[in-house]
């Protein structure tokens, strides 16, 4: 019995020596009513983007409108003249810069509802949960707390120039060089394109050089802010980012 009684004794000490498995720590999560403002901010900030993107195409649209006319100016006649479309790369130009800063507050609420969806709501459709501790609330909160543009002024100038005005610059050289070419008779002589190149005074050999820098100074801006977009998206090295 005295045997018997000491391996008790021997197996409750065991036992009450034991520590008690750590419980894990709850994750972070939403609640309900956190999730429905969530979701009321995620529309506010889709539709913010909508109508900065509406002004975007308003000046996009000018900018089209104003070539076409330069074009139908250009090519009413053999006799008329090609200023027009000279003119209109530079009118362009403007609407350019219009855009670009239009495009700066576009993206910051185009970011915001993208961030909601990539980081929000995808989890949640993929069965994960809406989730506290992946970065992005802290990344969301900072941009309400101290808003400021996502890309600088360069780099909304050349998403624009790559993405629309490219093309439309490149219509308006090929309408001018057009121009030179066939009217009022096809071209035949070097002479023939300094002639008609003139603008009053300005020997057409200036005009020609300036509207070759013109166009090659645009796709150079291009392509210069297209490597600055690679290289900040190698240092950003998340997914999770704004801009």
């Amino acid at each position: 019995m005295s045997s018997e009684n000491g391996d008790r004794e021997a197996t409750m000490t065991v036992t009450d020596t034991r520590e008690p498995a750590l419980a894990s720590a709850p994750k972070p999560e939403f609640s309900a009513a956190e999730i429905g403002a969530l979701a009321h901010l995620y529309r506010g900030e889709v539709y913010r983007s909508t109508v900065w993107r509406t002004r975007l195409d308003s000046s996009t649209n000018w900018a089209v409108v104003t070539t076409g006319i330069a074009l139908s100016a250009t090519y009413s006649s053999a006799e008329a003249s090609p200023l027009p479309m000279v003119l209109v790369g530079l009118l362009v130009s403007v609407f350019l810069l219009f855009e670009a800063r239009r495009y700066r507050y576009f993206n910051v609420w185009r970011a915001r509802a993208r961030l909601l969806e990539t980081d929000f709501y995808a989890p949640m459709l993929r069965g994960e949960g809406a989730r506290l501790d992946s970065g992005w609330t802290a990344l969301l909160a900072h941009d309400y707390v101290a808003p400021s543009y996502h890309i600088s002024f360069a780099r909304a100038i050349g998403r624009r120039l790559r993405r629309t005005y490219g093309w439309i610059f490149v219509i308006q050289a090929i309408a001018y060089y057009g121009k030179l070419a066939i009217h009022p008779t096809a071209l035949a002589t070097l002479a023939d394109l300094w002639a008609r190149a003139a603008i009053g005074p300005i020997p057409g050999a200036i005009v020609v050089a300036a509207g070759v820098l013109f166009h090659g100074g645009w796709a150079a801006f291009a392509f210069v802010t297209y490597r600055i977009e690679v290289a900040s998206r190698r240092e950003r090295k998340s997914l999770i980012a704004m801009g």
